[in-house]
């Protein structure tokens, strides 16, 4: 079944994302999208009321692909500890993989950080309670001390901010630090209840 509105919708953002990784998102124009797509930049308007409405489509899209493997990765059936262990992991991955060779994107995302748009703001609430709903489980199965797991999830998102921000993964490449497998154990060690002597 057809939906044109949708369809439309979902094509600015294609169009737009485009431009975004060819000549970077602060230089592409409404008119630039529109012209592509054989459209008025008023069409284009009937579906996005601006240019940053559209820019936070497209950042929704990127972080939503990242959301679906953490909540993949949330729902298997075996420890808390190797799901989070792996969650974080994934990540920084994920990150790593998509900023490496797309600096275009990867200003796209810093500006939005810098910005505060909703869609980066939705993503880490979004990201937190997808580590939260692990960490909790983790408390309630005796795996994690008994901790607040709000406070211990923001924890475990500052302490890997250097391996997830797009911006400070490039500018502490080759400062001296641990590597993400490093962080991620040294996060595991505060988590993980003690074996009972």
């Amino acid at each position: 079944m057809s939906h044109p509105e949708r369809d439309t919708r979902q094509s600015i953002v294609d169009t737009a994302e485009r431009f975004f990784r060819d000549i970077g998102y602060q230089k592409t124009t409404v008119a630039d999208i529109a012209k592509s797509l054989r459209m008025s930049p008023a069409n284009v308007y009937r579906f996005f009321d601006s240019k940053k409405s559209i820019n936070e489509a497209v950042l929704a899209r990127f972080k939503g692909e990242l959301e679906e493997v953490l909540s993949a990765i949330e729902a298997e059936p075996r420890s808390a500890g190797s799901r989070l262990r792996d969650m974080l992991l994934a990540v920084h991955r994920i990150n790593q993989a998509r900023f490496t060779d797309q600096h275009r994107m990867q200003e796209m995302v810093c500006a939005a950080m810098e910005e505060s748009w909703d869609a980066i703001l939705g993503h880490i609430e979004r990201l937190d309670s997808i580590l939260r709903g692990v960490v909790v489980q983790g408390i309630a199965n005796g795996e994690f001390r008994d901790i607040d797991p709000v406070a211990a999830t923001r924890c475990i998102r500052t302490a890997m901010i250097r391996f997830h921000h797009p911006l400070l993964m490039a500018q502490c490449e080759k400062m001296p630090g641990p590597s993400a497998e490093q962080m991620i154990a040294f996060i595991m060690c505060g988590l993980e209840r003690p074996p009972a002597e």
